[in-house]
């Protein structure tokens, strides 16, 4: 069943953001070379129960933490460990939060320290390709669209796609009706509506987008061991354009004029 939010709903959605962004800037602050991949899931934990929220995937078909860490060639689902970052890796930070019944769900890639040119481009290229898909989040869409507009960006440059990971429709529950896919064509899908709600959230392999899962029955690895890279955010279908419910802004506080921002004027050293 997809769901259609009332106004009401949106704000309360748009509540539990706000906490989620601004633990999602706690993590950024720690992100460096040599801190402890755990250490971030601590702080993120603290965070959103001091924020009267609770994190959304602790516990969530028994997955261990609060944070989904997924460094260099793992592209989700990482589990936070004793692993040290290192200068020249990238993180993808994967999180959400439920508050007053409702989920809100985010994620964004940090290059750490001295990151090659080139996979920082995947980093920023993926994260405008959300915002292209985004931009298709509107009543009377189909999420085919949303879909298509994100693997042409991707695929345009020479990156892939993977497949076997999707967004979702998210509120009372963390992943709801329909699977949004970061490929497909335009106008097939279920048709969009004004009051879904969507965690749109491309994954982009630099090399192939093969992947594989690890014993853990939970990390997925590029089958080729090259970077991939995630960005999300959970938006709201509006008539003319998308409204973003969740914010990068309290990331990029932090990450402003560090090695850690993702710049999307990178796009232009291609």
């Amino acid at each position: 069943m997809i769901f259609l939010r009332s106004d009401e709903e949106i704000a309360l959605i748009k509540i539990s953001a706000q906490v989620l962004g601004k633990a999602h800037a706690e993590v950024a602050k720690l992100i460096r070379p040599g801190i402890a991949t755990k250490e971030l899931d601590k702080v993120a934990e603290t965070f959103i129960k001091d924020n009267g929220g609770s994190p959304s995937f602790l516990g969530y078909n028994k997955f261990p933490a609060s944070l989904c860490i997924s460094v260099n060639d793992v592209v989700v689902h990482g589990f936070p460990s004793r692993y040290e970052l290192k200068d020249g890796d990238i993180i993808s930070i994967d999180c959400g939060v439920k508050l007053n019944g409702y989920h809100s769900d985010s994620a964004y890639t940090y290059p750490v320290g001295d990151v090659n040119p080139a996979v920082r481009r995947l980093l920023s290229r993926t994260k405008e390709s959300l915002y292209v898909g985004i931009e298709k989040a509107i009543d009377g869409n189909r999420v085919g669209d949303i879909g298509y507009g994100i693997q042409t960006y991707a695929e345009n440059f020479g990156y892939s796609v993977v497949r076997e990971l999707v967004g979702h429709g998210v509120g009372e529950n963390l992943h709801e009706a329909p699977e949004v896919p970061n490929y497909g064509k335009r106008g097939q899908g279920p048709k969009l509506k004004e009051g879904m709600i969507l965690a749109i959230e491309p994954m982009i392999n630099f090399g192939k987008k093969g992947v594989v899962q690890e014993r853990d029955g939970w990390t997925i690895r590029t089958i080729d061991r090259k970077p991939s890279a995630h960005f999300e955010h959970t938006v709201a279908v509006r008539k003319g354009k998308a409204e973003i419910l969740t914010t990068f802004e309290y990331i990029e506080a932090v990450t402003a004029n560090t090695s850690l921002m993702v710049d999307t004027q990178e796009l232009m050293a291609a």
